[in-house]
């Protein structure tokens, strides 16, 4: 998915929209949806994945890509049939010093870990 948005702590970063781009990848559970995956259970609407993403990304100005990978994992968590998340938000548009293609974090949630919470794990790259 791609956006335009206010991301960052720098002055400009926070006032212009810059290009994100945003992996989700998600993993059914049938347990969720009321039935085994294959049998007539449930199918998860692709439109809800973007919603949620389009939803995590709205309003002012956000802070970091760990911030919006958090929202944007606790939002596919929340869609029925949804087991496990993992979402790499890219910034491309960075200024150092060097060369650098993108920014980029990676987290990964679930739902198993914890009674009624989440494991989670992240890494970095860039």
């Amino acid at each position: 998915m791609r956006f335009h948005v206010r991301v960052g702590i720098l002055p400009h970063e926070r006032e212009l929209p810059q290009p994100l781009e945003l992996d989700l990848s998600v993993w059914g559970d049938a347990a969720r949806t009321g039935g085994r995956q294959g049998e007539g259970a449930a199918v998860l609407d692709y439109r809800g994945l973007y919603a949620a993403a389009a939803e995590a990304l709205a309003g002012g100005p956000l802070h970091c890509l760990e911030e919006i990978a958090e929202r944007v994992a606790d939002g596919a968590l929340a869609l029925r049939g949804v087991a496990r998340a993992r979402v790499a938000v890219r910034k491309p548009h960075v200024a150092l010093d060097g060369p650098l293609a993108y920014a980029e974090i990676e987290l990964e949630r679930s739902h198993a870990g914890r009674p009624g919470g989440l494991a989670d794990g992240a890494s970095g790259d860039g």
